[in-house]
């Protein structure tokens, strides 16, 4: 479990990274599952994406009970809902469908009632 928990916190960070520089890409949302997975496998990955001078300042913010910037959630909300639309439309199973729904209506307030951070320290 270790393991796996390590290689999709590196892929996560690979695509914060990325989307940095990529508008399609949501940063903070993979940054945050790095920091999650690097959390339950490797204290010292852990502590190096917290304290890193470039990518910590996303998940500190959120961490530290400052929010999400605006655009974070504009991003995550809007790519999550583009995808599960077209999972739905290629999806013929109702139940499945539904279930994607939920969890996208879920997941999106959830996003929404965080507290939304105006100016990232970055």
């Amino acid at each position: 479990m270790r393991y796996l928990l390590l290689a999709i916190g590196w892929l996560s960070v690979a695509l914060g990274v990325v989307g940095i520089f990529l508008p399609v890409l949501p940063t903070t949302p993979f940054l945050l599952l790095a920091a999650a997975c690097f959390a339950r496998s490797s204290p010292r990955f852990h502590h190096w994406l917290i304290h890193h001078r470039h990518l910590g300042p996303w998940i500190r913010d959120y961490l530290g009970g400052q929010g999400i910037p605006l655009r974070g959630k504009v991003w995550a909300i809007g790519l999550m809902w583009t995808s599960i639309l077209f999972s739905c439309y290629l999806v013929p199973l109702f139940w499945a469908r539904a279930f994607m729904l939920a969890s996208a209506v879920g997941v999106s307030l959830y996003i929404l009632r965080q507290k939304t951070l105006r100016t990232p320290s970055r």
